[in-house]
């Protein structure tokens, strides 16, 4: 063989080996770039993780509900009843009810001459008790909105106005119109004297959502099935079926008898 080829086929190989190196090299940094990003993937996940854990429990700004303010004259335990009536009435009906509850407003159509009748007589005492189980059914905030803002009507006295007007008003159970604050206090309008500016800053402040809130706690710890919910004198009425208003009627009266 010529020196020449000697040559020529050295210096291929120098080439082949050299490419090799080259090679090597090139998938050496590769490994190491995929290792330095999935360490830093690792770092990043761990970091957003901490701030997650940092900020778990901190008030967002958002739909927070806030301090537990229970309404003007709200008493029982943890001041979670609104009552209506005389305190020394001989019956007491317990009523739990959700303002976008459709059963709800037909006991309302059904019953409540009768209960006005009664309580403005001083034979019957009402507790009115919230809850907020449709906005947990279908979505919204219409039940926990509407129960704050009747909290706000209870701080002016006007409880029991504000809440007939708005289960005369009541939306379909699809809609949550409750939700928006401007229908609740347009709705204050059919009530003489409610819509006043501390009314409206209540209702926009969500000032006794946190009190809503705890009501509807007490109500699932209840163990009650739905709304309405009504005890009269700690036995469910709402469940007998031949409960009716005249009958409610009769029994309060002969209670109030003695």
């Amino acid at each position: 063989m010529s020196d020449k080829n000697r040559d020529g086929k050295r210096t291929a190989r120098e080439r082949l080996a050299a490419e090799r190196e080259k090679q090597k090299a090139a998938e050496k940094r590769r490994r190491t770039l995929i290792v330095g990003a999935s360490v830093v993937c690792v770092l990043a996940l761990a970091a957003v993780i901490g701030v997650v854990a940092a900020n778990a429990g901190k008030d967002d700004g958002g739909d927070s509900a806030g301090p537990v303010v229970a309404p003007s004259g709200a008493n029982g335990e943890d001041d979670l009843v609104i009552p209506v009536g005389e305190s020394g009435a001989k019956s007491t009906l317990t009523v739990w009810e959700d303002f976008r509850c459709p059963a709800c407003r037909s006991f309302e159509t059904n019953y409540r001459s009768t209960i006005h009748e009664l309580t403005a007589a001083g034979q019957l005492r009402v507790e009115y008790r919230l809850a907020t189980i449709i906005d947990g059914n279908m979505g919204g905030s219409g039940s926990r909105n509407a129960a704050n803002a009747a909290a706000c009507a209870q701080d002016a006295g006007k409880f029991v106005e504000y809440h007939d007007v708005l289960f005369d008003n009541q939306p379909p159970e699809t809609d949550d119109a409750f939700a928006e604050n401007g229908k609740l206090i347009e709705l204050a309008g059919k009530v003489r004297g409610l819509d006043t500016p501390a009314f409206r800053k209540c209702v926009e402040d969500g000032r006794h959502n946190g009190w809503v809130d705890k009501s509807a706690e007490a109500f699932s710890s209840g163990g009650f099935t739905g709304t309405p919910t009504v005890l009269l004198d700690g036995k469910n009425i709402y469940q007998d079926q031949t409960m009716t208003p005249a009958k409610l009627k009769q029994r309060v009266q002969e209670a109030a008898k003695g």
